[in-house]
């Protein structure tokens, strides 16, 4: 029987499933099942929280590449006009 309020699923780290089935082995692991269940919610939230910000960087990276273009064809664009001002 499982103490824990949390199913064991693939998102769960390798060492916590190990950790989980160590503490279930103790006579009275019934009062282990709440900080555990803590943890894991703690660790599933840094691990959105993670992945958010890395969704977060990828998109400001792209952003960056279309503003340093922008710019590029912004200047390009200007030493044209100055060009033609010129002649």
């Amino acid at each position: 029987m499982n103490p824990f309020p949390h199913p064991i699923d693939k998102e769960t780290p390798t060492e916590m499933k190990e950790l989980m089935g160590a503490i279930a082995q103790l006579p009275d692991c019934t009062q282990l099942a709440g900080p555990v269940a803590r943890l894991i919610d703690s660790l599933n939230r840094k691990k959105r929280i993670l992945t958010l910000v890395q969704e977060a960087l990828t998109q400001l990276r792209l952003d960056i590449k279309y503003l340093l273009f922008d710019l590029e064809s912004t200047r390009r664009e200007r030493d044209e006009y100055k060009a033609q001002l010129g002649k």
